[in-house]
C-alpha cells in the first residue's frame, strides 16, 4: 500500500480567503461570524452567519465566468487554484487521468433554486434560465474544478451532510493508497446563507460547543481544497509536505434522520478505523478536531465517543476543539476546513481554541482548549465529521518531520 501526503492547501472562509489570512486568525482566536446584511433577517429570528467577507470572485474568473457559476462553485475553484499554487505544480506533466477530483458538497446552489423558483411562480417557465441545472446541482464543483485545471482521473461529489468533505478526503486517500491515483484534489464547499435555509435553521443560536449553555450551530459559508499525492510522487519532485493522511474511517449510525445514536458505537467505530489503520493505539492520539457542532446532543455524544474510541484516560490527555466555534458551521464543506486546521495545528504544533467557552458541562468534561489556542507537541491527530443521516467519518494524520 501507497503512503499518502498532503502538499497543498486553499481556502476561502469566514476567517480569511487564503490560507495564510485565515491562520493567522486562527492563531488570534478571531469570531468568523458577522451580521447577515444581504437581505432582511427580521421574521427569521437568525441574524448572524459565518459570512465570507474578503473574497472577490474577478481575481479568479472573467465576468460571464461568474454570471454562470454558484457561489459554492466560485469559492471551491478558487480553493484548488491556491492549493495547486501551493503544492508549487500544475500537475500539466503528469498523464490526466492519474489525477482526481473528489469535492463533498451537501446542498448546492439552494439560492438558485430560490431564484429560479421565484421567475417560475411570478412569470413561467419560459423565465427559467437554461444555467439553473448546471449551476445549482452539488457535483458541480467538483465538475468546474476538473474542467479548468484538465485533470479527467476519478470525478464525483460525496453528499453525506455534514460528514461530505470528510468523506471526499477519504475516498481520494483511499483511491491513492490503493494505486488508483498518484494526485487528487479533494475537500468540499458549501453556500446556503439564504432566507430559505435560515427559515429551515431557525432554531440556530450563538455557537458556543461543548459549553454548558450551547443552543445550537451558527450557520456557516467556505470552501477548503488539498491536494493529495502519493509520498514517491511528492518525493520525486521535492514537494513540500505538510503531513501525512494515514488512515480513514467511516460508518453509520443507521439510527435517525437527525439525532446521533446515544451509544456512540459508530460514531467511536469511525475513529477506531481511522486510528488502526494509520498503525496507532489510542495512546498515540494527542489532538482531536471534532465536529462538535455545539447542539446539546451532538457534543455530548462526541464526548462519549471519543472516551469510547480512546479509553477514558487516553481521553482525558488529547487536546479537542471545535473550530466551528470560528468559522460557523459549513456543512458539507466543514470537514475540509477542518482538515487544514488540522494540517497546520501539526505543522506548527499549535492546538487551536474553542472560543466563547465559558460554563463547563459535566457531560463534556474533556480538555476543549478554551478560549485561546495552545502551543502542543502533537504527532498524530485526529479530524471527526457527523452528518444527519447517521454518517460518520474520521481521518488521521501523522505531523510530518521529513
Amino acid at each position: 500500500m501507497k503512503r499518502v501526503v498532503i502538499t497543498g492547501l486553499g481556502t476561502v472562509n469566514p476567517l480569511g480567503s487564503t490560507v495564510e489570512k485565515f491562520w493567522e486568525n486562527v492563531k488570534k482566536g478571531t469570531l468568523g461570524v458577522s451580521k447577515i446584511d444581504s437581505f432582511d433577517t427580521t421574521e427569521l429570528g437568525v441574524s448572524v452567519a459565518g459570512i465570507i467577507r474578503d473574497f472577490d470572485p474577478a481575481e479568479y474568473f472573467e465576468r460571464k465566468d461568474i454570471r454562470h457559476m454558484e457561489r459554492f462553485t466560485q469559492i471551491a475553484v478558487a480553493s484548488a487554484i491556491q492549493a495547486l499554487q501551493d503544492a508549487g505544480t500544475d500537475f500539466k506533466d503528469m498523464d490526466p487521468y492519474r489525477v482526481g477530483t473528489i469535492i463533498g458538497c451537501g446542498i448546492g446552489g439552494i439560492g438558485r433554486i430560490e431564484e429560479e423558483h421565484d421567475k417560475y411562480r411570478a412569470k413561467g417557465p419560459g423565465r427559467i434560465s437554461p444555467f439553473f441545472v448546471p449551476m445549482m446541482i452539488g457535483n458541480m464543483a467538483a465538475g468546474q474544478v476538473a474542467i479548468r485545471t484538465g485533470f479527467r482521473g476519478d470525478n464525483f461529489c460525496t453528499t453525506t451532510a455534514c460528514a461530505s468533505a470528510t468523506h471526499a478526503i477519504g475516498e481520494a486517500f483511499r483511491k491513492i493508497k490503493d494505486g488508483y491515483l498518484d494526485v487528487c484534489l479533494c475537500g468540499g464547499s458549501e453556500s446556503t446563507i439564504t432566507e430559505f435555509t435560515l427559515g429551515g435553521f431557525r432554531t440556530m443560536k450563538a455557537s458556543t460547543p461543548f459549553d454548558l449553555n450551547r443552543g445550537g450551530f451558527v450557520l456557516g459559508e467556505g470552501s477548503a481544497v488539498l491536494v493529495l499525492e502519493e509520498y514517491e510522487h511528492a518525493k520525486a519532485r521535492g514537494a513540500k509536505i505538510y503531513c501525512e493522511l494515514a488512515g480513514y474511517g467511516a460508518t453509520c449510525d443507521a439510527y435517525h434522520m437527525t439525532a446521533p445514536a446515544d451509544e456512540c458505537g459508530a460514531s467511536s467505530k469511525a475513529m477506531i478505523e481511522a486510528y488502526t489503520e494509520a498503525g496507532l493505539k489510542p495512546e498515540d492520539i494527542t489532538y482531536i478536531n471534532a465536529h462538535g457542532t455545539s447542539t446539546h446532543l451532538n457534543d455530548m455524544l462526541e464526548t462519549k465517543a471519543v472516551k469510547i474510541a480512546l479509553g477514558e484516560e487516553q481521553a482525558r490527555k488529547v487536546k479537542i476543539n471545535s473550530t466551528k466555534s470560528m468559522t460557523g458551521h459549513l456543512l458539507g464543506g466543514a470537514g475540509g476546513i477542518e482538515a487544514v486546521f488540522t494540517a497546520l495545528a501539526l505543522r506548527d504544533q499549535f492546538a487551536p481554541p474553542t472560543i466563547h467557552y465559558e460554563q463547563p458541562d459535566p457531560e463534556c468534561d474533556l480538555d476543549y482548549v478554551p478560549n485561546a489556542g495552545r502551543a502542543q507537541a502533537m504527532t498524530y491527530a485526529l479530524s471527526n465529521s457527523l452528518g444527519f443521516g447517521g454518517h460518520n467519518a474520521c481521518i488521521a494524520l501523522r505531523r510530518w518531520e521529513g
